[in-house]
């Protein structure tokens, strides 16, 4: 019987079966079909995986080379594009839109033997914390199906969480991969803002949005990482940096850490206490291990929250200007009105609730009177938080924090209140402000029986540490979910 723990043991596995790559993907399409009612899949391209993992067995026979993610099967959340494939957002907007092109970090990913077996549902366009806006219905939490999976990742975490597929990509603008990933009990990863191309996933605030990773452990995500990463002329927002070998680098590493943490985010009246006591137990364990672990003052907590949802949702509203019904997409059925019309009848028809929100929040924001106590405000909050992080990191190598105040909550919990939705997010946003890498690691059970994570945070371009550092914390997890 087949089973999956790593892709280094997986390709094991395949240096002794012939049909290694066929029989893998037959497992995962039993396990999303046993697992449909999870609602992680939008669509599931199992004839295609079935014919790309039988032609990748007959490379390996004829002795042809193999990539670095040979018959790894991979799930793409639906904003990321795959070719002749649909792309929806997970929103009525873009009913029936086929993508004419790869995603960057698809086509590296193909180029390494990865095989694509479908796209997960979402957030309508990744907006959301809890994978409740969805025009496809909710996603639930395979460990308890009466609660959230997060968001807006929500599909892609539980694909990984529930065995539906190896490693899967999501999409990162505020903690979007990162929170799914602690709710889930599996592994989450944001780079730096830049080590991946964007181009190809659908945009939601631009400088902020970054595709990540989720895996079942560190050594995947980091290959994986290796894999997407690098320059591409299709975003000139993207780094030229030469791409480390993560998947070496990561275990040749035996430093000791000089490790802070936010003594406000440890203080802070929303944080769970059995969150905040397990952490706070965690930072023992790290100190006897060689490393250094010390509090500094982080005055700015309370306005990551606002800054971010003001400069996000500000982008998002000229982003998701292009989306009008009219060269592409959903169309309002109106014979009768003008083109002005049209717009506003597709529009309000196709976006939802939340998306419409966020929308008037961002055109609110850049509007004349308010454009300078709301944006330009933020955008120097931003550069605050900025010139903080760069000096933190001056004296220290890695910031801990939770991941989220909570393990994840009841479906339907929160969805009246969209401050306490977005509040959530309180621990996430800073690495998008700031533009740093990031991870989720799955180290800790709560009394509920929920999973929850520790987050940690490296000054740009450092994931050889965050990499290194998260998977000798996972040495020390006490628990498997």
């Amino acid at each position: 019987m087949f089973s999956f723990t790593s892709i280094k043991e997986y390709h094991s596995f395949l240096a002794d079966h012939s049909d290694g790559c066929e029989v893998a993907v037959v497992h995962y399409l039993s396990a999303i079909e046993k697992n449909k009612h999870l609602n992680a899949f939008l669509e599931v391209y199992a004839n295609e995986a079935i014919q790309r993992a039988k032609e990748l067995d007959q490379q390996r026979k004829e002795g042809k080379p193999t990539g670095k993610l040979y018959g790894v099967i991979v799930a793409l959340k639906d904003v990321i594009a795959y070719k002749e494939h649909h792309l929806s957002a997970s929103s009525k907007i873009l009913e029936g839109f086929t993508s004419i092109y790869h995603a960057t970090a698809v086509e590296k990913l193909l180029a390494e033997g990865a095989i694509i077996i479908g796209r997960n549902n979402c957030d309508e366009f990744a907006m959301g914390s809890s994978n409740e806006n969805s025009a496809f219905g909710i996603v639930r939490n395979g460990l308890d199906e009466n609660k959230v999976p997060g968001g807006s990742s929500g599909g892609s975490a539980v694909a990984v969480q529930a065995g539906m597929c190896m490693i899967s990509l999501g999409s990162d603008t505020g903690g979007s991969v990162r929170q799914p990933a602690d709710y889930c009990g599996v592994v989450g990863l944001k780079p730096t803002y830049g080590r991946v191309s964007r181009y190809g996933l659908i945009a939601y605030a631009s400088s902020f949005d970054q595709i990540g990773i989720f895996a079942n452990n560190v050594d995947d995500a980091a290959l994986c990482l290796e894999v997407i990463s690098g320059q591409d002329n299709f975003d000139s927002t993207v780094s030229d940096k030469i791409v480390p070998e993560f998947s070496n680098e990561i275990n040749r590493s035996s430093k000791k850490y000089r490790i802070a943490y936010f003594k406000e985010a440890l203080e802070h009246p929303s944080l769970d206490p059995q969150i905040s006591a397990s952490i706070k137990a965690f930072f023992e364990i790290l100190t006897k291990k060689g490393h250094s672990v010390e509090a500094i003052d982080f005055k700015l907590l309370e306005y990551v929250v606002p800054t971010y949802y003001i400069l996000t949702t500000a982008e998002a509203s000229s982003n998701l200007s292009r989306f009008d019904g009219i060269k592409y997409g959903y169309q309002s059925a109106s014979k009768n009105a003008d083109l002005t019309e049209l717009y506003k009848q597709t529009r309000s028809q196709g976006f939802g609730d939340e998306v419409k929100r966020r929308i008037m929040l961002g055109s609110f924001v850049l509007s004349s009177g308010y454009y300078d106590a709301y944006f330009t405000r933020a955008q120097q909050v931003r550069k605050i938080l900025s010139d903080q992080v760069n000096q933190v990191f001056s004296s220290y190598n890695i910031i801990l924090s939770p991941t989220v105040p909570a393990p994840a909550f009841n479906i339907g919990e929160k969805s009246d209140d969209p401050i306490k939705m977005f509040l959530t997010d309180i621990y996430t946003v800073f690495a998008n402000l700031v533009g740093i890498p990031a991870i989720s690691i799955p180290l800790f059970k709560h009394s509920n029986g929920m999973p929850f994570g520790l987050q940690l945070m490296v000054s740009h371009f450092d994931e050889v540490s965050l990499l290194a550092l998260s998977k000798e914390m996972m040495q020390y997890k006490q628990h498997s979910y």
